[in-house]
């Protein structure tokens, strides 16, 4: 089998399609990155470069983002076509944020499965976008809710609906205009860990919740110049790496742990100076830290809510205060609250007392922890990488089951 993977040039969604690369690689298959010059693949996986000049490095803003994001659309419907019809391929793997990937696969004819490497675009009734921090209702006021949410969707999403409707019609492909327009009927592969999630009983049994595609199984090894104190509450916190700038909040959630009288590490992912870094009330603030080995000692991890960070800490015992800047993240803190696996606090609740508060009441309580470590009893079993190739081998040989 040949699958071409085709994913924005965003590191958390590289390194999952990477993974899944190498297990089809593994099992003898072959996997071809269709990607934008300037785009490092890791580990070795096939690469082949639309041609032209390299892109901008992506946007923080949100709105420059979706123009960023409409343009990448754009060019890879322009130049990939080609590319992708030489190429031959028996199956697209596309990510759910890059809508080119159905609209090629429906073009060249070939199935379709789709990546949730975020939470799942999927349409489900009850549930709103990712984006939205808002709980499952599946009552008509929670469906009135989100359809307004959509609106507001649809219109920010301007740029990448005209782009899709534009390559769908240029394409033969019909009037197609949004993101889940152009998703696979038949399979989703989501890093979702099994009762993550809301519940999806009414569209959600195409989509495989695995778990991370890229997991961790190397022993890392806890800084030696980091002696947390055993008698006291350890707290890591990151904001991830696109989000590591955010000097003041991370000065604001330093504060709020010491005043609980618990010991903090703050990892900014490089994005601070070394001033900046020193302006942080923590007790050790770093660069990178291993977070694997962080977390196997951490009683507590404040969070950006990003699904890998989310993911690991599940995978690892160690309940969570969310605190969501962008994208899904508000999505992600919400099914951080609703399974019980720690609390999330709204933008208006970001000052020093209410973080503190906040701590305080996910560390005092042990119900939030049991709930984390119950998903850590399990995640030996998640599948993973591993378990979406089995999924996308049964698709294949299986008519139907994998349709763009």
């Amino acid at each position: 089998m040949r699958a071409v993977l085709i994913c924005p040039p965003l590191p958390s969604h590289l390194r999952a399609f990477e993974a899944l690369a190498q297990e089809l690689t593994r099992r003898g298959h072959q996997a071809i990155f269709l990607t934008e010059p300037g785009t490092a693949v890791q580990g070795g996986a096939a690469q082949v470069t639309l041609p032209g000049p390299p892109v901008r490095p992506q946007p923080r803003r949100l709105l420059a983002e979706i123009v960023a994001g409409a343009r990448r659309t754009d060019r890879l419907c322009r130049d990939g076509l080609a590319v992708l019809r030489g190429l031959s391929p028996d199956l697209i793997l596309g990510d759910q944020m890059e809508p080119a990937s159905g609209l090629l696969a429906r073009a060249v004819g070939v199935p379709l499965v789709s990546v949730a490497c975020a939470v799942p675009m999927d349409p489900e009734p009850g549930i709103p976008l990712p984006f939205l921090g808002w709980p499952h209702d599946p009552t008509a006021q929670g469906l009135r809710r989100n359809a307004g949410g959509e609106r507001v969707a649809d219109l920010l999403m301007t740029p990448q609906s005209r782009t899709i409707r534009r390559w769908a019609r240029a394409l033969g492909l019909g009037d197609l205009r949004r993101l889940q327009d152009c998703l696979s009927p038949g399979l989703t592969l989501s890093q979702m860990a099994p009762g993550f999630d809301y519940p999806r009983p009414l569209n959600g049994a195409h989509i495989a919740q695995l778990g991370p595609f890229r997991r961790g199984h190397a022993t890392q090894d806890f800084p030696a110049d980091i002696r947390p104190d055993p008698a006291r509450p350890f707290v890591y916190a990151s904001l991830g790496t696109l989000q590591g700038h955010r000097a003041g909040l991370l000065a604001r959630i330093a504060r709020a742990c010491r005043q609980r009288g618990a010991q903090v590490l703050v990892s900014h992912a490089g994005s601070l100076t070394e001033a900046q870094a020193q302006a942080i009330p923590a007790d050790w603030v770093r660069g990178f830290v291993p977070q694997q080995a962080v977390l196997e000692r951490a009683d507590l991890c404040v969070t950006h809510a990003g699904l890998n960070t989310a993911l690991e800490c599940l995978a690892a015992g160690v309940p969570m205060l969310a605190l969501p800047l962008t994208h899904d993240q508000p999505g992600v803190a919400a099914r951080i609250a609703h399974c019980g696996a720690g609390l999330r606090l709204h933008p208006w609740q970001r000052g020093t007392a209410s973080i503190a508060q906040a701590v305080r009441d996910v560390l005092d309580d042990p119900r939030y922890r049991r709930t984390a470590q119950g998903f850590a009893a399990q995640a030996d079993g998640w599948g993973g990488a591993a378990a979406a190739v089995d999924r996308i081998e049964a698709a294949i040989r299986t008519p139907g089951r994998a349709t763009a």
